[in-house]
């Protein structure tokens, strides 16, 4: 054997050891892999028992007419295909509140993109008292939907309510359109803009100084680095913020349930706010199941449009 030969003839005999072998007796990485199991497993357990096991509960009650008084009898698909009975009450007003639900998802992501946005470049940027400012923009998402709901009913009241006594006019914030989607929006809007301002600002620190600089060398003004640095090093946080922004946006109840309860004529009544409804003062579980499972659906294939759009973009 020649001194040429010799390393590519050791390493041809090495391989047909058996993969235990070469590791060696003293291999950690099985260690490692069980250890990373058992980190694990808490969440699974958890997932599984407060995600999994309910869905699966739900699904089969909306297979039944389910009530809280049994026996719950084998309904099949008739909590499903009542739905898409636009002459049926329940699927008129179904229908309805997922309008609602659409005309709100429609008015607050576009803001809850991009104001948080403009706050997080203010933010970001070296003033005095910045960090003040960042406690004061989060500050109200800290609080409940309960307490901002009820804070900003009593704000908003068209009679008694302190906005309007500030601008000496009785504007229907709470019992006419489009004041009563402006109030929700307004509301939402600032209640929690100061989470995706600081998803941003997490964002815009990630991104390498040395891009600005080489940018300025180049000459670019201060709108081209926004448009060809800080965008492109945004757009995986801008697809989480706009992924979230949407799920909580079509899942919005709260601020309307406390402050216009649904008001004009159903007109504000959302998706959510009609299945609790369903569910829990009409007893009809089922079909609150079947509505729940219907808006998932539609929420996924809102999740898988955004990240193709935005992977679009990216690419």
């Amino acid at each position: 054997m020649t001194a040429g030969t010799e390393p590519t003839t050791r390493r041809v005999a090495l391989t047909g050891f058996p993969k235990a072998a070469r590791r060696g007796v003293g291999d950690p990485r099985p260690k490692r892999e069980l250890a990373a199991y058992a980190f694990l497993a808490p969440y699974l357990v958890l997932f599984t028992a407060f995600v999994l096991l309910p869905a699966g509960i739900g699904l089969w009650m909306s297979l039944h007419d389910w009530t809280y008084l049994g026996p719950h009898p084998w309904s099949g698909f008739a909590n499903y295909t009542r739905l898409f009975h636009l002459d049926h009450a329940i699927g008129h007003f179904y229908w309805q509140s997922m309008a609602n639900t659409g005309i709100f998802v429609v008015l607050s992501v576009p803001l809850l993109v991009v104001i948080p946005l403009a706050v997080a470049l203010v933010m970001n940027a070296k003033i005095p008292g910045r960090n003040f400012f960042r406690a004061i923009y989060f500050a109200p998402y800290v609080l409940g939907v309960a307490v901002i709901g009820i804070l900003w009913r009593f704000m908003l009241d068209p009679n008694s309510g302190i906005v309007n006594n500030y601008l000496h006019h009785a504007f229907p914030w709470t019992t006419d359109l489009p004041w009563a989607w402006i109030s929700l929006v307004g509301v939402t809007v600032w209640w929690t803009l100061g989470f995706n301002a600081v998803i941003y600002l997490a964002g815009l620190q990630d991104i390498s100084a040395e891009l600005y600089e080489a940018a300025r060398i180049d000459g670019a003004t201060k709108w081209q680095q926004f448009r060809h640095v800080t965008l492109p090093g945004l757009s995986p946080v801008m697809v989480f913020v706009t992924t979230v922004t949407l799920i909580a946006s079509a899942n919005m109840f709260g601020q309307s349930l406390l402050i216009t309860a649904g008001a004009p004529s159903h007109e504000t009544r959302t998706a959510v706010m009609y299945i609790a409804d369903e569910g829990l003062r009409s007893y009809r579980l089922g079909q609150a199941a079947a509505m729940s499972f219907v808006l998932a659906l539609f929420l996924a294939i809102l999740g898988v449009v955004n990240f193709r759009v935005f992977r679009n973009k990216g690419a």
